[in-house]
């Protein structure tokens, strides 16, 4: 069944996962005259619920820091069941209990357990990501880490060592991969890959990092798709930049060169398009956005076989990473201004009930069209003050591109890579030029309720259609050399040399051809 598993690590990771869990639920279909477009086994795990009914659950482990699942359950209505109480102990004194204000439950997720039209959610009513939560998970999906809490001003999780001693010690105690993942890798036919979101720019890249050394240890030939979140550093106090940049240096270094596909993900630092409207500090609308674009470019790694064909993480990883050591990507999207949901369900029917939808044209060897730059990039701006310094204001080279559109048009012909365009491949791969593709999925993106209003020129419509591409270029190396100038000042010096080389070493990777081998702006 090709099975993906996705692990989450803390707040930001949990906003958009939760997204990404939402517009999956809202692919089911429940009726014999429908067919979902979208193959669920992939993501998620059948069970069987407190009451021997069936379940249907995502295959997700999400890791939190403590109060960072606000009103969500570890025991929830498909599993209700009686937790042990706990053992008389040997301690015979006065029990002195101390309780936590206790958070009250959202009007949304009342309103969804009651069955009834759930109100409006805003920036400043959703509280946690489980307040806009619309998926049952298993109790061994949620894992909270009560070591550390949530904004605590005390202790607070954003030190890149804080993360990995955190790891060490709870593997060292309780074997995580045993605990934890193995259950859903053993339930796995043939598991397609992992799929692991987390931030990089505080602790949780380096219990990542950590994290990751354990699954090459285990699973060293699964494909891993790694989506590094990272907060805008031209908003962030210069005090804290620093520390922010070095954690980015340091996850880049470890995860990167172990990921099969890594994708640093922040909020665009360019000029926004028109018709994007968000709160910058509001975690559930940048979440929003870039779940957008974050389940857009891995749809076809869930695409039913019987639509088509499938593009799972190792076919997805071989179309970017052309020399073989690029796995640093570029996400971009544009949203279709020109679209209604009107047209949407007159064309195509986001459940896909109408079996033509079989014909559309996937995996076409994109070899003559001018390759478009997208209206926003998702992938993190060099560091301040250091841009000019190693881009020069260059045009970026680009090495491999996949681009996904996503559209209520359905197209009539499917069209296989024929000889010649294998051949036209392998004579741009040895002569170094750019090797792009794009993929139409007739299956336009869901709006929900429980999506905020951040397109807001069809926030009336149910569906809109985009374009998404992922690409390997030679702006990475213009990222990591500037990441390289700043570890070279603010790491400690036992640290400073090794993961100085090792972004030197990264950066050759995304230079284009030999001209690019001058030290000229090195340090």
């Amino acid at each position: 069944m090709h099975e993906i598993i996705t692990l989450q690590f803390g707040q930001k990771s949990n906003y958009l996962a939760t997204h990404f869990w939402n517009t999956q639920e809202s692919y089911f279909t429940y009726s014999a005259e429908e067919e979902s477009f979208v193959d669920h086994d992939v993501h998620f795990r059948p069970g069987i619920g407190a009451d021997g009914s069936e379940t249907f659950t995502p295959r997700t482990l999400i890791y939190d820091l403590k109060g960072g699942f606000g009103t969500l359950r570890k025991i929830n209505a498909l599993y209700e069941i009686e937790e042990p109480t706990a053992s008389e102990g040997l301690w015979n004194g006065p029990a002195i209990i101390q309780r936590q204000d206790v958070i009250q439950q959202h009007e949304y997720q009342k309103s969804l357990e009651e069955g009834l039209p759930p109100p409006k959610l805003t920036s400043h009513s959703v509280r946690y990501w489980s307040d806009f939560n619309r998926v049952y998970f298993h109790p061994k999906s949620i894992i909270q880490l009560n070591e550390y809490e949530l904004n605590s001003s005390l202790t607070p999780f954003e030190n890149w060592n804080a993360g990995e001693e955190l790891f060490n010690s709870l593997d060292k105690e309780h074997d995580l991969l045993d605990r934890d993942l193995r259950s859903f890798a053993e339930e796995a036919d043939q598991m397609q890959g992992i799929q692991l979101i987390s931030g990089t720019d505080d602790a949780w890249g380096g219990f990542s990092a950590r994290y990751l050394d354990r699954i090459r240890d285990e699973y060293g030939k699964t494909p891993v798709l790694f989506w590094g979140l990272e907060d805008s550093v031209r908003t962030i106090p210069r005090e804290k930049r620093f520390i922010k940049l070095s954690n980015t240096s340091r996850s880049l270094s470890e995860i990167a060169t172990q990921a099969s596909i890594f994708i640093p993900l922040t909020l665009p630092s360019k000029t926004i398009p028109s018709y994007l409207e968000l709160n910058p500090n509001s975690e559930w609308n940048i979440s929003a956005l870039l779940a957008t674009a974050m389940e857009s470019i891995s749809l076809p790694s869930r695409l039913k076989l019987s639509h088509g064909s499938r593009e799972n993480y190792s076919v997805l990883s071989n179309s970017i990473n052309i020399n073989g050591n690029q796995t640093i990507a570029n996400l971009q999207m544009s949203i279709d201004q020109h679209t209604s949901a009107d047209n949407s369900n007159k064309e195509s029917n986001t459940q896909a009930t109408d079996s033509r939808i079989a014909a559309y044209n996937l995996f076409e060897e994109d070899s003559n069209s001018e390759i478009r730059p997208l209206d926003m990039d998702f992938s993190p701006p060099d560091a301040p003050d250091q841009s000019n310094r190693f881009n020069r204001n260059r045009k970026s080279h680009i090495f491999g591109q996949t681009e996904i559109v996503r559209t209520s048009t359905k197209t009539n012909t499917s069209q296989a890579p024929t000889l010649d365009q294998s051949y036209e491949r392998a004579r741009k791969r040895a002569a170094g030029l750019t090797i792009s593709q794009r993929k139409s999925i007739p299956l336009p993106f869901p709006l929900l309720s429980s999506f905020p209003g951040i397109y807001h020129h069809i926030q009336d419509d149910s569906t809109i259609n985009l374009t998404t591409s992922l690409s390997t270029t030679t702006a990475v190396a213009s990222r990591l050399k500037s990441l390289q100038h700043i570890v070279n000042r603010a790491v400690g010096v036992e640290e400073r040399e090794a993961l100085s080389n090792s972004l030197g070493e990264m950066a050759e990777a995304y230079e284009e051809g030999w001209s690019s081998g001058s030290d000229e702006g090195d340090d």
